[in-house]
């Protein structure tokens, strides 16, 4: 019955997709709300508000435009799912921006399976990934992600391997002659942000450890079930997939290493974790394992939501 419901794109599973976000962000903000309230963090709301939706955009529009999942609303649903699984990610600004970043990126990096402007797509990515970083340093590192995409499509070109420096060369240029114009103080925040800290001592509630643990079960079923099943999907897709996996361990690292951490910062592994939890229920053809599977995630991200408001 659920996976029916969403097994085709239509309006109405998109409708109710923005309906039960807006619900998620608008029960956030009523939980938040001060009556200090001012034009500009309404401004703020809005704008974070604008960029989640365009997220939602591009994650539908990255695995349709690719063909990387068949005609559903699946992937759109995972990652609402996972969204409510660590609601701290809506009090984050800061790994909304960067995430949006890295999103522009990944539409980039993976679009290189048709082989055209392949020049200007790798400048793209790497010039959006910095500016991701920007929000949040670490992101830096999905800069690999490039280089894993031109070893898949275009390694013997030397050129190539050239240009996510460039891209780096550029956004450092410009942000450092933005620092000195409006505030130099930009550059000591951003090399504080290059520290590391390995440690998960971050809980304060056993909420967080088990939305945590739910996700690390989820995470390695559905990303080992795409490896051992990669062989079998069509060739022209298995360089997208993995770097959907790949993309998915940098996030890991990205969140392992991080200062401040929290589990917000998995959002990073939302887009390849959609995309593989889509995967894994379109191409199964036992009705009852989808259903359930399904149901599961559907209950795991509502318990956790709630439960952390």
């Amino acid at each position: 019955m659920i996976t029916s419901l969403f097994r085709k794109s239509t309006p109405i599973n998109y409708s109710l997709v923005v309906i039960l976000f807006l619900l998620f962000f608008s029960l956030i903000q009523i939980k938040d709300h001060s009556e200090d309230s001012t034009s500009n963090t309404i401004i703020h709301k809005l704008s974070l508000l604008g960029l989640f939706l365009a997220s939602f955009f591009i994650v539908n529009f990255i695995a349709k435009k690719n063909g990387l999942t068949k005609n559903s609303s699946y992937p759109i649903l995972f990652f609402l799912l996972l969204l409510g699984l660590f609601p701290t990610i809506f009090r984050t600004p800061n790994l909304i921006y960067a995430n949006f970043f890295l999103l522009l990126a990944y539409r980039r990096l993976i679009s290189l399976q048709n082989l055209n402007a392949i020049k200007q797509k790798l400048f793209d990515a790497s010039f959006w990934i910095c500016v991701a970083a920007l929000f949040h340093f670490w992101c830096i590192l999905f800069i690999f992600l490039v280089y894993i995409s031109i070893i898949f499509h275009s390694s013997r070109d030397y050129r190539n391997w050239l240009i996510p420096f460039i891209a780096i060369f550029t956004t450092v240029t410009i942000f450092i002659l933005a620092a000195l114009i409006f505030d130099i103080s930009w550059i000591s925040f951003i090399i504080e942000k290059t520290k590391t800290n390995f440690q998960l001592d971050y809980f304060t509630n056993n909420i967080q450890n088990l939305a945590l643990s739910i996700y690390v079960v989820l995470s390695l079923f559905f990303v080992f079930s795409m490896i051992f099943t990669l062989s079998n999907k069509p060739m022209i897709l298995q360089a997208s997939y993995k770097k959907m996996i790949f993309g998915f361990m940098i996030g890991v690292v990205v969140f392992l290493i991080s200062i401040n951490k929290s589990n917000a910062m998995l959002v990073f592994t939302f887009l390849p974790l959609s995309i593989l939890c889509t995967n894994n229920i379109e191409y199964s053809q036992n009705k009852t394992y989808q259903e359930i599977v399904l149901a599961l995630f559907i209950a795991a991200g509502f318990f956790s939501f709630f439960s952390q408001l």
